[in-house]
């Protein structure tokens, strides 16, 4: 399949395009300079692979949790590329939209084969967003949905291996620190791509959204007075 992943949930950029026998990828910065840098990167890679925008299978991009900001840059970024491709065919590229967590997941089983994996991405004001998944016959399953919790109430089963950013965030008050340091790759966004493909979830430009699952971006100055307050 001739796709484009990337991803920009995090504080690092990646984006990756198959042209169906070869993987090309880039990485750099993310934060606020995603919105600068990613789409350059993108036309970059598809030139590289000699592909046009309209000759895509799908455009991947991460859809949540992660950084606000970058969400809505990864969702916008996918969404105008995507109208850009209806002067050549009218329906335009689909979008995938692909959560982060499972990216994690999978680049956790490429990095050193494990098929049980709680992902787990630091949210910042003392939180984080995880998620329980299972790899078996070929396929991801995800054991409930995402949650949204401080690190001492995250649980990593028997046999269950963290994965992520948060153990490297949270050190000690995660169970299962420091696990392995993965964050969600376009690259296993490309390697989950088929699967999510074959399951109906890709969207016209217009369908496609974040998805967050805070509804809080930070905490308002009392908040944090009352927290530095109750410290020790």
């Amino acid at each position: 399949m001739r796709l484009l992943a990337f991803d920009t949930s995090t504080e690092s950029l990646s984006v990756a395009v198959s042209d169906g026998a070869r993987v090309l990828e880039r990485s750099g910065p993310g934060g606020a300079q995603a919105s600068t840098t990613l789409l350059p990167m993108v036309l970059d890679l598809l030139r590289q692979a000699g592909l046009g925008l309209a000759q895509l299978d799908a455009i991947a991009f991460g859809c949540g949790p992660g950084s606000f900001t970058g969400l809505r840059t990864a969702c916008a970024v996918a969404q105008g590329l995507a109208f850009g491709t209806r002067a050549q065919r009218p329906e335009g590229v689909p979008l995938l939209p692909v959560d982060t967590l499972l990216a994690v997941a999978d680049e956790a089983r490429q990095m050193a084969g494990v098929t049980e994996v709680v992902a787990a991405l630091d949210a910042r004001m003392n939180e984080v967003y995880a998620g329980h998944y299972r790899f078996a016959e070929g396929h991801w399953l995800q054991d409930g949905d995402f949650d949204l919790l401080a690190p001492e109430a995250l649980t990593v089963p028997d046999g269950w291996t963290l994965a992520g950013n948060a153990g490297a965030a949270y050190g000690g008050r995660l169970a299962g620190a420091p696990g392995l340091a993965v964050l969600p790759l376009a690259t296993a966004m490309l390697r989950v791509a088929p699967q999510l493909l074959a399951a109906g979830l890709a969207v016209p430009a217009e369908q496609a959204l974040p998805r967050y699952v805070r509804n809080k971006v930070a905490k308002t100055t009392a908040e944090r007075l009352a927290e530095k307050a109750a410290t020790p």
